[in-house]
């Protein structure tokens, strides 16, 4: 078990930890979620000793060997298999051993002992790891200098995942990886033997692979059974309760109260005004925290075109003349797609994005774009090309001058930037509000084809789902490739498979591709097709289509009732500000009458916009599960 006994951490003269507590069970898949800055990874130093607590106490059995993966990724002249192999430490220095050990005894000691930690298999283990996480077995002996920062990263999660360390810890493992590396990470990890404590912001790694989830929240620690989607709904349960009794403990303090401020001067009263007194005193308080703002994500109103807007006719793409990467590509793009690219990384998925984009030109064959066709285009890489000196209000001016500051606020704004934001220097942004920053850039000239690679990458949970909504409620295509298997189940009604040079129609879910990847098979598996198929999935997805149409108005509805709400809530506050002044009915009657009548006004506005939103809000959540 690992015991997590009142940790507390100051950084700067801030407590990030306070009194955090929890037993976590050994040999169990527990998952370790927060909002950003909640000190997720303040507390993962702790455990590894990168940081020492203030006070507090990290215990776990004497006997446990802990591994996390490490900061830095290995740049070596080694080969990639020889470095994971290297992470054992106890296999090789028992081999080093055994070379030039001439004591019989101590010779069968040490083969004894390599037979129990399995060693034999090990190069055939390291492999298999190797592979899973996408490398070749041309790859696996190559010097690991050969390879870009993020693919040493995979080598640096291969490592430690082979050297099977009893507490296993894991920041963020999906952030490098594909769709297929995550795919077969989650396998992985549901039969790892040891346990593991885990931080990710994807939700189906946290459902799959977590039996637990410990939550850190103000500094403390509380541990619940199940998955994520088990820990919101039990939060959610807990939290409404709470509020419930939160809101009759304060309706029965301000009774007492007011009775207490009746009777606290009267003779006849004053034993029970006192009883009354300790009563308040003794009375529990129930602490809710507040919802946390979620910066929101809203996608401009596509352009209108008319379909399609693309068409390819045997195309074919790639970097270098006469050696394409893709060849004989033959689709049709129109304004309702959601298209989702799969394959491993290296077999084209980001270079049919690029030629989708404009930003290659076909080798062969035809690419015919719409008239009016938009394109906005999210790539990861971009980001390395900021400006991080500027802001980004200036970031926005710099590449649409004609913009006007209004127009350029409004953008930012739908990508969750408050106003010292939009004025912060993007080398101060965190990685979540850069990639917002990138979104806010793809969609600044109202594209109707929005092409996302890897949009995801450092969004956490919520701003996942925020992408999500904005997606589903976007009336433009899009075309999608991701490592979130959520994004692409809930956004995308066409699955196409990058591999071997070609693209062709994947023909099933994910569920079907994730069986399809673990079982090795040379090819996708299709479903045995009725002559009506192809016609329902084109009424499928006009169906989804009309969806989309029929949701965006509910939202908007819901979207303003919001706005409303959060509006009046702030007039309100102001009203009881100045009506909290207890010279104001001497000073100026007048003006506190009508102080009195503009909040009761507000109240009222207040109660029709709650009404409305409860209204609005019920009247979409039935329209998205129909």
């Amino acid at each position: 078990m690992l015991a997590i006994d009142n940790i507390v951490v100051r950084i700067a003269g801030r407590e990030i930890l306070s009194g955090a507590t929890a037993n976590l069970p050994a040999g169990r898949r527990i998952g370790l979620v927060g909002r950003n800055g909640a000190g997720k990874s303040t507390l993962f130093n702790v455990i590894l000793g990168r940081l020492h607590q203030d006070d507090g106490d990290i215990s776990w059995p004497s006997a446990w060997k802990v591994g996390a993966v490490a900061q830095e990724a290995p740049g070596t002249d080694t080969s990639l298999l020889d470095t994971v192999l290297e992470a054992d430490a106890e296999r090789l220095a028992l081999l080093a051993e055994a070379e030039h050990e001439t004591d019989g005894h101590r010779l069968g000691d040490i083969y004894h002992r390599l037979e129990a930690i399995d060693a034999y298999t090990a190069p055939s283990r390291a492999a298999e790891i190797l592979a899973g996480l996408g490398f070749s077995a041309e790859d696996q002996l190559r010097p690991c200098k050969e390879f870009s920062g993020g693919w040493r990263m995979r080598v640096a999660l291969a490592a430690i995942l082979f050297s099977a360390p009893d507490l296993l810890l894991l920041d963020e493992p999906t952030n490098y990886l594909d769709l297929e590396g995550v795919l077969w990470l989650e396998n992985f990890i549901q039969k790892y033997r040891g346990t593991i404590l885990m931080v990710s912001h994807d939700r189906d790694l946290l459902n799959t692979g977590c039996e637990f989830i410990l939550h850190l929240e103000r500094g403390k620690l509380k541990l619940y059974t199940g998955g994520y989607d088990t820990f919101m709904a039990t939060r959610a349960a807990a939290r409404a309760n709470d509020m419930a009794f939160a809101k009759k403990q304060d309706a029965a303090r301000a009774h007492m109260q007011k009775f207490v401020d009746r009777f606290k001067a009267s003779a006849a009263k004053a034993a029970q005004a006192q009883s009354r007194m300790k009563m308040l005193a003794k009375m529990a308080v129930v602490d809710v925290p507040p919802d946390e703002f979620v910066p929101p994500i809203r996608i401009p109103k596509a352009t209108e075109a008319s379909p399609p807007l693309i068409t390819m006719d045997r195309a074919s793409v790639g970097y270098e003349a006469g050696k394409p990467i893709l060849t004989n590509m033959s689709f049709r793009f129109d304004p309702e797609d959601r298209v989702a690219l799969l394959g491993k990384n290296g077999n084209g998925k980001s270079t049919m994005a690029k030629l989708l984009a404009g930003k290659l030109e076909v080798m062969a064959g035809e690419f015919t774009p719409a008239r009016k066709l938009v394109i906005g285009y999210f790539a990861q890489h971009q980001a390395e090309e900021l400006d991080t000196t500027i802001t980004p209000i200036q970031t926005l001016q710099h590449l649409r001058p004609k913009l006007t500051l209004e127009q350029v606020r409004g953008q930012l704004g739908g990508f969750g930037f408050a106003t010292d934001k939009q004025n912060t220097q993007v080398s101060k942004l965190s990685g979540g509000e850069r990639a917002r920053l990138m979104l806010a850039l793809a969609t600044l000239d109202k594209p109707n084809l929005l092409i996302l690679d890897e949009p995801t990458n450092h969004l956490d949970i919520d701003a996942r789902n925020e992408l999500l909504t904005a997606l589903n409620d976007f009336d433009g295509a899009v075309i999608l490739v991701s490592h979130d298997r959520r994004l692409i189940e809930a956004t995308a009604d066409r699955l196409l498979l990058v591999a071997d040079g070609k693209v062709s129609p994947f023909e099933g879910d994910l569920d079907d591709y994730r069986k399809f990847l673990l079982t090795g098979d040379n090819r996708p598996t299709r479903k045995v097709e009725e002559p009506e198929a192809k016609p329902k999935k084109e009424e499928a997805r006009r169906s989804n289509a009309e969806k989309r149409h029929t949701l965006k108005p509910l939202k908007d509805k819901v979207n303003a009732a919001e706005h409303q709400i959060a509006t009046l809530t702030a007039e309100l506050t102001k009203l009881d500000k100045s009506l909290s002044d207890p010279l104001l009915f001497s000073k100026d009657p007048g003006k506190a009458a009508a102080v009195s009548k503009k909040r009761a006004e507000a109240a009222r506005k207040l109660e029709a916009a709650e009404k409305a939103w409860v209204q609005a809000s019920e009247t979409y959540e039935g329209a998205l599960a129909e």
